[in-house]
């Protein structure tokens, strides 16, 4: 009798932690968002121009200041985002304030969002992708000093 208490317990304290884990894993992934204000060129052939200036906010804190042609990033906990965008399209014209609700994909943990194709209505396919790094390539013909601060002198030699 006692075993079977004792096996229903801990079972018990296992589903318990396996729901904490999926709830964990569902709402304190982290994403590494990147807005890009650069011009897209889909490959239907439309343009879309960056803007003059954006200003991104998450909450009430700026996140980033983008001229025509910047980058700026943010990194969010859990599968949804919602920014305040102030954009001034034209030099000297007026801002405009525009909110916009992003779903996070799972599978991401860097994501791009071209500001200007998104504002103008493109697909979510033209205005977001995934962030890949690009490798450094290092220079082969580069000399290598190597040096071993704790070799052992040579006999013979000074110690």
């Amino acid at each position: 009798m006692k075993s079977k208490r004792k096996l229903l317990v801990r079972l018990l304290a296992l589903a318990i932690l396996i729901g904490v884990a999926v709830t964990m894993f569902i709402i304190g992934r982290g994403h590494t968002v990147y807005f890009d204000n650069k011009k897209l060129e889909a490959e239907d052939g439309t343009v879309y121009k960056p803007f003059y200036r954006v200003e991104v906010y998450v909450g009430d804190e700026r996140v980033a200041k983008l001229g025509e042609g910047d980058r700026g990033m943010v990194t969010v906990m859990g599968q949804d985002l919602k920014i305040t965008l102030h954009i001034t399209p034209k030099k000297d014209a007026k801002k405009v304030g525009s909110a916009v609700t992003f779903k996070l994909p799972y599978g991401m943990d860097g994501i791009v969002y071209n500001l200007p194709a998104l504002l103008q209505g493109a697909e979510e396919s033209v205005y977001m992708e995934e962030f890949i790094p690009t490798p450094v390539e290092e220079d082969e013909d580069a000399d290598v000093v190597v040096t071993d601060e704790f070799a052992m002198p040579e006999e013979g030699g000074e110690g």
